[in-house]
């Protein structure tokens, strides 16, 4: 063992500027070993980041920042091994044994365009890498199949103790939908324990296999339904979308409460349609307000994980079925979302060392 702290080479690594990457995702369980073998130094590193988001050039910034604080040595070897963090709940290892997190989607009213940052969000995270399952839990307004483009019917097949659903896939997310199951125009007239009872039977009766990210459209609002789904599905976290002016941000106040009553730890705001620029002049304009998204984080003390603009071609990404992220991934806009998906990740990650910690503390405690 080196003659040296991991605490020291911890602050190493935080020496370096990237504004790709979020310095608070290394904390003192990232460094896992620390060697030296004939005047090479060799570090381990753990980061809870997809194998695609760790760069050559930010992994070179890592070495030479190690070169300059410990210059003794005649080589650095730096090994980044990539893993996601696990949310630990006894309810969700039960309902859900391989899937690591579940994020609730949700919004305070309707009309703020919930499902297409759902969509893009689940495809962004898949193509950094991630293993990504999405539940249509809109269940009176599905549009999950037409956002991916799938008319197809999932399989279904017999295990040794129950029937399995095989959830459909596009654009490396699984998919599971009541639009799957039903004509598409058959409305689902229910009460609110069937639809509930629907989502229970998307967690326990689909074959999810491992995932790293589940993620639930929610129906919109902050009534009977959503509170009961939201204390039915075991959640890590949850994102409230949003549109700039005043009268969506009340609700979104009111989702947020709704989270906070279930103790489930709102995990970011989106700003959807923050503004538009106009193609012919490049002019921006704030069509719904500006800032009321950021503001609103600000104020309840939650992340803000960026604006998405008005842009007709996430809407035709949504009619069509190709979202976005995948069909001009070259685009601001699309990047804009990759953003976002990646501070999501990082939030999540924050949350489980957060719920790790306490843990530790009230474990140490009754020793």
């Amino acid at each position: 063992m080196a003659d040296f702290t991991k605490s020291e080479v911890l602050n190493a690594l935080k020496n370096v500027d990237d504004p790709s990457f979020n310095k608070n995702l290394l904390t003192l369980n990232a460094v896992k070993n620390i060697q030296i073998e004939n005047k090479t130094l060799i570090i381990d590193v753990t980061l809870p980041l997809p194998e695609s988001a760790v760069s050559a050039g930010l992994k070179e910034k890592f070495i030479q920042s190690i070169k300059h604080t410990f210059n003794n040595f005649e080589s650095v070897r730096l090994n980044i091994q990539t893993k996601v963090t696990a949310h630990e709940d006894k309810k969700k290892e039960a309902l859900l044994p391989g899937v690591k997190n579940t994020i609730a989607v949700a919004s305070g009213k309707g009309g703020v365009g919930k499902s297409t940052v759902a969509v893009n969000l689940a495809v962004a995270l898949a193509k950094d890498g991630y293993s990504v399952g999405l539940i249509d839990a809109d269940i009176y307004g599905p549009s999950i199949p037409l956002m991916f483009g799938i008319k197809e019917k999932p399989r279904v097949y017999q295990n040794q103790k129950t029937m399995k659903m095989i959830p459909l896939e596009n654009y490396g997310v699984k998919l599971i939908s009541i639009g799957f199951l039903v004509d598409d125009n058959a409305p689902v007239i229910w009460r609110g324990p069937m639809a509930s009872g629907a989502v229970k039977q998307f967690m326990t009766d689909v074959e999810w296999g491992e995932l790293d990210y589940l993620i639930f459209d929610l129906p919109p609002g902050t009534g009977d339904i959503q509170l009961t789904l939201v204390q039915t599905i075991p959640l890590t976290g949850a994102v409230i979308v949003t549109t700039p002016q005043e009268v969506s941000l009340i609700d979104a106040r009111k989702a947020l409460q709704m989270f906070n009553r279930v103790n489930v730890p709102v995990s970011g705001i989106v700003e959807n349609m923050s503004y538009f620029i106009a193609e012919d002049t490049g002019k921006r304009y704030d069509i719904f307000g500006f800032g009321g998204g950021e503001n609103l984080a600000k104020e309840l003390n939650v992340p803000f994980l960026g604006g998405i603009p008005i842009d007709p071609r996430i809407r035709i990404g949504g009619d069509k079925g190709i979202p976005i992220v995948i069909d001009i991934p070259d685009t601001e806009n699309a990047e804009l979302i990759m953003q976002i998906s990646r501070k999501l990740a990082e939030q999540i990650h924050l949350s489980n060392l957060n719920a790790s910690s306490k843990v530790e503390i009230i474990l140490g405690e009754d020793d």
